[in-house]
């Protein structure tokens, strides 16, 4: 599979059919975003939407990873989301091609470090980040979810 990693910088109707394809093989609770969505995702400052694709059929997209830069009063930094890749595509390092480039474009960007989360149950994905260069940082990680609230009685 020859694969190359592009930058988003338009949208098109087959980039959101294939992005509706992705978010499920990520998560099962993950919602399809509309084209505007995907628009406010590619134009948001600090925001790299990444896609794999095949060279030889550019509107084949195997995979994507979004890449957050941002400054903080203590540093930049930089975080890693939204890493899928395809079904028909997985184990032939597309996942890897993808978080490398996003690591190039954060050094590029200024980041003194890039941090991710993966559930424990992408057993793949753990062990591809530690392989590219990562370690696994013991913390907490907290949640609030805005839906949350109804529930809560906030």
């Amino acid at each position: 599979m020859d694969i190359e990693i592009v930058e988003v910088r338009t949208i098109n109707p087959a980039l959101v059919a294939s992005i509706a394809k992705l978010l499920p093989q990520l998560s099962s609770s993950a919602v399809a975003p509309c084209a505007e969505h995907v628009a406010r995702v590619v134009a948001a400052p600090g925001t790299t939407l990444l896609v794999a694709r095949e060279r030889s059929d550019a509107q084949t997209i195997v995979g994507m990873l979004t890449l957050v830069v941002f400054t903080i009063p203590s540093a930049v930094r930089a975080q890693i989301h939204d890493v899928v890749v395809d079904a028909s595509a997985r184990g032939a390092g597309v996942a890897e091609k993808l978080t490398r480039h996003a690591l190039a474009l954060a050094r590029a960007k200024g980041a003194s470090r890039v941090d991710l989360t993966s559930r424990p149950a992408r057993e793949a994905a753990n062990r591809l980040y530690p392989r590219v260069g990562f370690k696994r940082h013991e913390t907490n990680v907290y949640r609030y979810t805005f839906e949350d609230e109804a529930h809560d009685g906030v």
